[in-house]
């Protein structure tokens, strides 16, 4: 099922981000935890694409498991930074053949130390991987959004217009990256739907279960800390099941005022730890029953 076709059955819609195992790991150990994941009924499951498209043979293989084993939505991740156009098509027939219906269209990340020039015959930027993909499938393709502006962008309203620009190319459904303070996150939306982006967005929420994730963490993205987190953070940083207690506590209040503000869908980074996606669904369960009821009246 079409990701953009799910908005039209309830809101607000959950659902959970995976990654494919790394090289030496069996890739069984993604299964098992899918298996689980399963349980909890997730709207869909989106599986992430290795940096330079690294482990884009295992996005393919544990998209198709989770859909045609369990029959449950999945989105498969694709980037363009180091793929030719034939590559991609590829790609996409591969996704097709295994009865995927979504995909989430990014630009990517060199590998560490990676010295791969860029192909003559690739993509510039995200733009341009989602017109190509909306011209040559019909998939329903999500796109990535930056409350705190793409680390790249030299500013927020620039990242604003690109995102528009990639609704024009054809997105169907945006997917924030992982953001810590709501009130970012409601500034931002307010600034794209002045510019009439009106696609449904999935908030992403990521919990912090120990130190070393959140250094990971500011480093990839830049995004910022508000002071009451900060100080959780620093208040329970040398006792590593206080730290992940506190992180899973602000997740979950994270995610009961951005439901009962009204968004789209939570989009949970779950670190292939079915656990954390467990004990969150948990906590906002009566909440989540009491809003989705109300989505049918909408």
């Amino acid at each position: 099922m079409k990701i953009i076709d799910k908005f039209t059955e309830k809101r607000p819609l959950i659902s959970f981000e995976i990654f494919p195992p790394k090289a030496d790991y069996p890739i069984d150990t993604i299964f098992n935890a899918i298996d689980e994941l399963y349980k909890l009924a997730p709207d869909f499951i989106s599986v992430t694409y290795g940096a330079g498209g690294s482990t884009k043979d295992k996005t393919v293989e544990i998209s198709s498991y989770i859909q045609n084993r369990y029959n449950l939505t999945s989105i498969a991740h694709v980037t363009c930074i180091t793929s030719a156009r034939k590559e991609i098509i590829n790609i996409l027939n591969s996704i097709k053949e295994n009865n995927v219906h979504n995909v989430l269209a990014l630009r990517g990340d060199y590998p560490k130390d990676c010295k791969i020039s860029p192909p003559i015959d690739g993509f510039k930027n995200s733009m341009e991987l989602i017109e190509f993909i909306k011209s040559n499938s019909n998939l329903c393709v999500g796109a990535a959004c930056y409350p705190e502006k793409h680390p790249a962008a030299r500013s927020l309203y620039d990242d604003i217009d690109f995102l528009k620009r990639k609704m024009e190319a054809g997105a169907d459904f945006l997917v924030t990256q992982m953001f810590f303070d709501n009130d970012l996150f409601y500034d931002f939306y307010d600034k794209i739907r002045k510019k009439n982006i009106d696609l449904p967005i999935f908030t992403g929420i990521m919990p912090i279960l120990n130190k070393n994730q959140i250094n990971t963490i500011l480093n990839l993205t830049g995004n910022s800390i508000p002071n009451k987190f900060k100080m959780l953070l620093e208040k329970y940083e040398n006792n590593p099941e206080a730290l992940k207690e506190a992180g899973m506590s602000y997740a979950v209040s994270q995610i009961i005022d951005l439901l009962s503000w009204g968004v789209d869908g939570i989009h949970i980074y779950t670190m292939n730890k079915p656990s954390t996606a467990k004990k969150i669904l948990e906590n906002i369960s009566a909440i989540r029953s009491v809003l989705t009821h109300e989505s049918k009246f909408y």
